[in-house]
């Protein structure tokens, strides 16, 4: 399980399968309908699963979704096989690597070790053991059969107790803690968790969309616990953002600013989330939130809790839609999720037709936030963007001629 807490098995899209996707709303591809007008209908590719919002790419040449966390070395790109985007937030640290300064992972181990050892009856194979992930953001390890994450700076011991006792009260759809409140360690909080396996990035057909629609949507049914915070996922738009201004040159970063910016209030984190009625939201889902417990052979769990609260329920399909809506997730795929999410009687989206109304804002945050994250990385690295990243920043730019709020449902 590389970094079962966090995000290390997230997906990604080599050039080779996306076969093409970087797009300009200057130049329509030939199989594009001429897009209405407002009063007309906002979407062209049909309605239902497959239909596609207007600013997203042409549904030609799709990609296929790959699950791998890797990138090649940085620096030019030869020209038919650019590395693919890492979307995710953690990966393994790979043998030999220098962690962060002032690591964790010391006491860290200390602590997944201790937890692993009283968990056991018998003695412990002390196998499997090593840093899964150690950013600014979150540290990782593992030993055995448990891992020990330390939380972001700065989390709040009272909200991340209320998200442990969520994952403890359904223990069919996230992983269950090994301890129900968070312990201090430095600056930082630390929680137990069993190890399980992720979703493998060498078998891209057998990511379980299926599974992962259907742990959503049986999340988004389960009413809240009293006092749960709300989920976190536009506040982590609005930090990808502000990382970008604070990183990338003004003019590489004003097709994602201008998309941004465009963004009702409550997407941007600037004003409380539009639902009345609160539903319990994982806040940050993508295919590495994923592990079976028990591993290998265990039912699929979703994991890491940090972003996990009420709020709009379409978020948690929001990065599957923008990948789909940019052209970089096969229409099978999208097919397979927003099927099996119906079928389970997932709140998001209408149970037949158009499910776009409700996930074209969702969807173009996740973009702006998966474009700011990629440039801003290509900018600390100083190397160019790749196919990819540049089919994302294109998405942006494409978003600026039909903001939301002029959309026939948003403008209702």
């Amino acid at each position: 399980m590389p970094a079962q807490l966090g995000s290390c098995a997230g997906i990604t899209f080599s050039p080779e399968q996306s076969g093409g996707l970087a797009g300009s709303r200057d130049a329509a591809p030939p199989d594009r309908p001429n897009r209405p007008s407002c009063g007309q209908s906002c979407r062209w590719g049909g309605t239902g699963a497959l239909g596609v919002p207007l600013w997203g790419e042409a549904p030609r040449k799709r990609g296929r979704a790959k699950t791998q966390s890797t990138r090649t070395p940085t620096g030019p790109h030869p020209p038919d096989r650019r590395a693919p985007l890492r979307t995710l937030t953690l990966r393994p640290t790979p043998a030999g690597s220098q962690v962060t300064a002032n690591s964790l992972v010391p006491e860290l181990t200390r602590t997944a070790t201790a937890t692993a050892h009283a968990r056991r009856r018998t003695a412990c194979p002390c196998g499997a053991t090593g840093t899964l992930a150690d950013r600014p953001d979150a540290t990782v390890v593992r030993h055995a059969d448990t891992v020990a994450k330390a939380h972001p700076p700065h989390t709040d011991p009272t909200e991340l107790t209320l998200r442990l006792a969520t994952a403890t009260a359904l223990p069919d759809v996230l992983l269950p803690p090994l301890t129900p409140t968070p312990a201090p360690l430095h600056d930082r909080l630390v929680t137990c968790w069993p190890y399980g396996t992720p979703v493998d990035p060498n078998t891209p057909d057998a990511a379980p969309w299926e599974a992962a629609a259907t742990l959503l949507a049986r999340l988004h049914l389960h009413p809240p616990l009293p006092r749960t915070p709300p989920m976190r996922g536009p506040a982590k738009a609005a930090r990808a953002v502000e990382r970008l201004q604070a990183t990338a040159p003004t003019t590489a970063a004003e097709p994602i600013l201008r998309a941004w910016h465009a963004l009702p209030a409550w997407a941007r984190a600037e004003a409380q989330l539009p639902d009345l009625t609160p539903t319990l939201c994982h806040g940050d889902f993508h295919l590495g939130q994923l592990v079976r417990h028990p591993a290998d052979h265990g039912t699929w769990r979703l994991i890491d809790v940090d972003d996990l609260g009420t709020g709009t329920p379409a978020w948690d399909l929001a990065r599957p839609a923008a990948w789909y809506a940019c052209g970089l997730l096969a229409p099978e795929e999208w097919t397979r999720f927003l099927t099996a999410y119906r079928a389970a009687g997932g709140p998001a989206v209408p149970p037949h037709g158009d499910p776009w109304p409700a996930l074209d804002i969702p969807a173009r945050a996740l973009t702006v936030q998966t474009a700011a994250t990629a440039l801003t990385k290509a900018t600390q690295a100083a190397r160019p963007l790749d196919e990819v990243e540049q089919s994302l920043i294109d998405a942006c730019d494409r978003m600026a001629s039909t903001p939301p709020e002029l959309t026939c449902e948003s403008a209702k």
